[in-house]
């Protein structure tokens, strides 16, 4: 299995400190990696909770770790990102929060920003989306499409970005 690079403690309590109370929110965590993100979403109230990860050993582990949800308040797909788009949407899904956190120096910082902006249906009308990349990964051009740059945070070497549905800005 590939190599993981978990999301920092450091970040984890920055971004969900800058989100704030998430309770009865709905949160997609593209890239989850080993769960760490939308499990703590999950803690924090978020409802519903959608992680996708490629790799199905990983999306395994993240089920095995989840909170019992009968409800599917708390979903793992085990699906490339560029695919989740069209299966979420053919449910209805739509989110809150979009948290992304793709392989650092990968190139899929930008693809992932254009794949949210060409699928903001996915989006609710005060939709927050953040991107975590490496510092030396910066994102080039325009925000995704739909979407304005309004925060974006450093932590030694991670940057998170966070973007807002445009006409949401505060």
């Amino acid at each position: 299995m590939k190599e993981v690079r978990p999301t920092t403690g450091k970040v984890l309590q920055a971004v969900f400190s800058i989100l704030g109370d998430l309770e009865g929110k709905s949160f997609l965590d593209l890239f989850s990696g080993t769960g760490r993100i939308s499990l703590a979403a999950r803690e924090r109230g978020a409802k519903p909770v959608v992680a996708v990860e490629a790799l199905r050993d990983r999306a395994r582990e993240i089920k095995n770790n989840a909170p019992e949800s009968p409800d599917d308040s708390f979903v793992v797909l085990s699906l490339d990102v560029r695919r989740c788009f069209s299966w979420l949407l053919r449910r209805n899904y739509r989110f809150d929060v979009i948290f992304a956190d793709p392989p650092y120096e990968s190139g899929l910082v930008a693809e992932t920003l254009s794949l949210v902006g060409k699928n903001a249906a996915i989006c609710s009308a005060d939709c927050i989306f953040i991107i975590e990349r490496s510092v030396r990964e910066p994102i080039v051009g325009v925000p995704p499409e739909g979407f304005v740059l309004s925060d974006e945070r450093t932590y030694g070497e991670s940057a998170v970005s966070f973007f807002r549905l445009r006409g949401n800005v505060s």
